[in-house]
């Protein structure tokens, strides 16, 4: 379970979201919608434990983020704007080192069959760097699947994939749902998945003041 009480962030002067707070338990699925500028990519960040807010906490199984600490980034996946991939690597090769430094096991046939899962059987070992925009989100999604973990943060994961990789992934969050998992997403698209909540953030509230 994720739960968010009274959070609150600024940028700079202005406020992105006030006492904002929810609920997410097992198996849902939570949409952050709103206007580029709106807060979205922050939340997300805050999400992760590595920001703290203004104000509020976040609860990771009842317990506040600052007091785990590194158990509890080893419970999440977070794929932001930056796919977090090395560009001399391969994709194999940013696998593997993904798991090393995660401390899971990854052996050589179940990270090539993740690979082979998002359409990279063939580039499995060219470098980043050589690969298109889709075919580096398809590298950065392999490791959602090769390394489970119970909750993802994925901000604009749709973004530069075509239709088929699109409904790929809908079906892969499906499937992290089913099984227990929570997927907290940014999108301004359509979603092929099934959707627990939606917040909307306002993007008037972070162009106006710091009152609530």
């Amino acid at each position: 379970m994720l739960s968010v009480s009274g959070l609150s962030a600024l940028r700079v002067d202005r406020t992105l979201f006030s006492k904002l707070s929810f609920t997410l338990n097992s198996g849902q699925c939570l949409h952050l919608r709103g206007a580029n500028g709106a807060g979205k990519t922050t939340l997300l960040k805050l999400l992760t434990g590595l920001n703290r807010p203004q104000s509020g906490e976040i609860y990771w199984q009842q317990q506040a983020l600052p007091s785990l600490g590194e158990q509890y980034a080893a419970a999440l996946h977070y794929l932001g704007h930056k796919d977090g991939l090395k560009e001399l690597l391969s994709p194999y090769a940013n696998l593997r080192m993904a798991a090393e430094l995660a401390g899971q096991p990854l052996s050589d046939e179940a990270a090539l069959q993740a690979l082979a899962k998002v359409g990279l059987s063939r580039q499995c070992d060219l470098a980043v760097r050589s690969l298109s925009q889709g075919q580096k989100k398809r590298a950065a999604l392999a490791k959602l699947l090769a390394l489970p973990r119970p909750l993802w943060l994925l901000d604009e994961p749709f973004v530069a994939l075509d239709t088929q990789a699109q409904d790929q992934l809908g079906g892969w969050i499906s499937q992290q749902l089913s099984s227990g998992g929570l997927v907290i997403l940014t999108s301004h698209q359509t979603l092929p998945t099934a959707i627990s909540q939606v917040i909307e953030l306002d993007l008037a509230l972070s162009q106006g003041s710091k009152n609530e």
